[in-house]
């Protein structure tokens, strides 16, 4: 009673008529709010993305999207701080587990003397208003932060179009095209990480435009640009944008459409049924293509007595690490078992490797860069990847799983403790610190962590092979499926 004389005293009889018609609406919406919700369930939580993008998106924050390719809600705008009539369709997050995407759609600028900088300019929102910002690096091994301390960082600024920023950065250079934006830092030079970190994402992001859309490249490297100039120069019809060198002729580029990142599945290959669902024989496809090579697919005629020609195979030779010291009693073992065996380092242009490679039915080598050149191969030729100790995982998921899903017969060897250069005893103590003694192979769960791993069972392993027991063991499998018409 008390309350409602206060409160009739604070409010004329008409204010007090409206406000009684008010809590009456609200009363219905929430009646009308909790029958839905009592139908349908409650309503989906935000995006993370969203709540989070007028700040930095730190790497804890993205594992939230990296349970699958697109977030639920892929069109994304921050709560609280975008203006409401912003169309949402202006972004749309396509961050999966291994890298940060962002697309991009409108009025996209970037200024020369701001090369780290990137516009969305919207004309919906208040004149003077920054909606937001999203940080990020474009180059796909997310997960990896010493990769990615070698990238540099891009800032993603919505601003008003009729606000200072936008007068300030009136277009100098307008594009048609839309853009793709990434980076050649991080382990670039590694032949492994050029493709599966650069190359096949840049593939699977820009092959749906056909040619006709325009690279910006931060961090770029002259020399790396050549050395894949041709697989740039097949993805895209116009001359790459050094980002950094763009800051001496100061302009304004501007662009109707925009892709920040590249879109990536798995290492050193696709999944087909993730868009834009292109698989790794759309990838190998391209890159025979890209070189004119001729072998697109295994064909060695079997004769009655064998093959009518003698196989190719291929030893690929490591100078540093995980040696194979014995590459020429293997590759005589080979020639004995009918093989026309080489022994080659994988070095030289590209082109120059990628004809040599495609001319082989059979290519063996150590774990290690050298055997990403398997994407040279014809269709169902054979890779036989060696497995030093204790590289199981990582062969697996770095070979043997992307050899499959090109087509290629896939086979391995387990280097017995004999044949690697490892003390066996020191071996053994090694494992069980690193590992904790599950044996989990490529762990470096304990103490030494990974860098404690690699320096021993990558940087410090060399291989000597039973050439004997291997041509038993796997050479003759392989000159099986190649003299058997690959079966």
């Amino acid at each position: 009673m008390k309350t409602a004389i206060i409160f009739a005293r604070s409010f004329s009889g008409n204010d007090q008529k409206r406000m009684g018609r008010g809590a009456l609406v609200a009363c219905c919406c929430v009646i009308a709010f909790t029958l839905c919700t009592l139908v349908y369930g409650p309503l989906p939580a935000a995006s993370p993305a969203a709540v989070k993008l007028v700040q930095s998106i730190p790497a804890a924050d993205l594992k939230i999207l990296q349970s699958r390719e697109e977030i639920s809600q892929p069109n994304i705008w921050p709560a609280g701080g975008l203006n409401d009539k912003l169309q949402p369709a202006i972004i749309r997050n396509l961050s999966s587990r291994r890298s940060q995407v962002y697309e991009l759609n409108g009025d996209v600028r970037i200024h020369g003397r701001r090369p780290s900088t990137i516009f969305l300019f919207s004309g919906d929102m208040a004149t003077t208003a920054t909606a937001g910002w999203i940080t990020t690096k474009p180059y796909a091994r997310n997960p990896d932060p010493i990769a990615m301390r070698k990238v540099t960082g891009l800032k993603l600024i919505i601003h008003a179009q009729s606000g200072p920023d936008a007068a300030e950065l009136r277009c100098s250079r307008n594009f048609s095209l839309p853009a793709i934006v990434f980076s050649s830092g991080g382990y670039a030079g590694n032949p492994f990480h050029d493709f599966s970190d650069v190359l096949i994402p840049l593939f699977l992001t820009a092959q749906q435009f056909n040619r006709e859309v325009v690279f910006l490249v931060a961090d770029r490297r002259p020399w790396w640009t050549n050395k894949y100039k041709l697989i740039l120069e097949k993805l895209s019809a116009y001359d790459v944008v050094d980002m950094a060198a763009a800051a001496a002729a100061e302009e304004v580029m501007c662009f109707p459409r925009m892709i920040v990142g590249l879109r990536a599945h798995k290492e050193l290959s696709l999944d087909p049924s993730e868009p834009p669902h292109y698989s790794a024989r759309d990838l190998t496809d391209f890159l025979r293509s890209t070189y004119s090579l001729h072998r697109q697919e295994l064909v060695v005629p079997p004769g009655p007595g064998g093959c009518t020609r003698r196989p190719r195979l291929l030893i690929v030779s490591r100078k540093k690490t995980r040696r194979l010291m014995n590459a020429g009693e293997v590759a005589e073992q080979a020639r004995r078992l009918g093989f026309e065996a080489v022994v080659s380092e994988m070095e030289g242009r590209v082109s120059g490797v990628a004809r040599l490679v495609n001319a082989f039915d059979v290519m063996v080598g150590v774990h290690g860069a050298g055997l990403t050149n398997m994407l040279f191969l014809p269709a169902n030729a054979v890779v036989i990847q060696i497995v030093p100790i204790r590289v199981e995982i990582l062969a697996r998921h770095y070979f043997r799983g992307p050899a499959e899903d090109m087509g290629l017969r896939y086979m391995e060897y387990r280097v017995r403790p004999s044949e690697s250069s490892l003390p066996a005893p020191s071996s053994e103590q090694s494992r069980s610190k690193l590992d904790g003694g599950d044996g989990a192979a490529g762990a470096g769960a304990g103490a030494g962590g990974w860098h404690g791993f690699r320096a021993i069972y990558l940087d410090a392993q060399d291989i000597r092979l039973d050439a004997a027991r291997f041509r038993e063991t796997v050479l003759s499998r392989a000159l099986e499926h190649v003299c058997g018409g690959g079966g």
